[in-house]
């Protein structure tokens, strides 16, 4: 039997038991691994590492692990200059793109009130969604951690809160996204680009209350669902404000 030292950083403590948190700790093994594969074994998706340090020198995921090798693991965004050391994460999506599994529905309506292109379809298997991760180049939001450990995801965030609201915080944090708000623009029930339309274009798919009271409409080319502002509309619109002015 051979022993290794792990200290996790920062966010990728949440993957671990209470007593692996925040401390160095021993992990014992037999037969020689990638650090990826001992790593992703303790719970934390190779997608939410950026780099790592073993005895003060910076690995790759295939690095072979050897006795008393002592692991520093940091996060994406971890706040080191580490410009010098080999990054392990691909370079960030051009366009901030997401496609979410089935457990993130709410979070998806949400995401696309404030602007955000999110594909999400409530049958879609863990296959699935990784190939249109891939296809689309589309990070993945998901609840479920086993998909973020798959080879092929290059892109993902494992989605810590059950709370809709907290969740959109949480990802607007980890992706950077406060500046890319655009609050409105896109249709929550399909996700296309809103169009704005005259009223008189589709007066009589308006309740009587609405044709009166409303003169600025929008429109989803896909769907053909109208927006106005609702009731809801005030609401929805104090949440965005609260979340622009937070401090990441």
């Amino acid at each position: 039997m051979h022993r290794i030292y792990f200290r996790f950083y920062e966010e990728l403590n949440d993957f671990l038991p209470e007593e692996k948190r925040k401390v160095r700790f021993a992990h014992e093994y037999i037969d020689r691994a990638s650090v990826k594969d001992v790593i992703e074994s303790l719970g934390v998706p190779h997608t939410e590492v950026d780099l790592i340090l073993i005895n003060g020198k910076s690995v790759g995921f295939d690095y072979l692990i050897n006795d008393c090798d002592d692991i520093s693991i940091y996060p994406v965004f971890e706040s080191l200059d580490i410009t010098n050391v080999q990054h392990l994460r691909p370079n960030p999506l051009r366009e901030p793109k997401f496609i979410a599994d089935v457990h993130l529905g709410k979070l998806t309506r949400y995401l696309r009130m404030m602007g955000f292109d999110v594909f999400y379809k409530n049958d879609f298997d863990d296959d699935k969604i990784v190939n249109l991760s891939l296809t689309e180049k589309r990070a993945i939001l998901t609840r479920d951690r086993g998909i973020l450990k798959r080879s092929k995801v290059t892109h993902g965030y494992w989605v810590r809160t059950t709370k809709v609201k907290e969740q959109v915080i949480e990802v607007i944090k980890r992706f950077d996204l406060k500046n890319n708000i655009k609050e409105f623009s896109r249709c929550i029930t399909c996700n296309s680009v809103l169009k704005p339309i005259s009223k008189n274009e589709i007066i009589d798919d308006l309740p009587p209350k609405v044709s009166k009271s409303q003169m600025e409409f929008s429109r989803c080319p896909a769907c053909k669902k109208n927006y106005w502002k609702g009731t809801h509309h005030q609401r929805m619109l104090s949440f965005v404000q609260s979340v622009k002015v937070i401090e990441f």
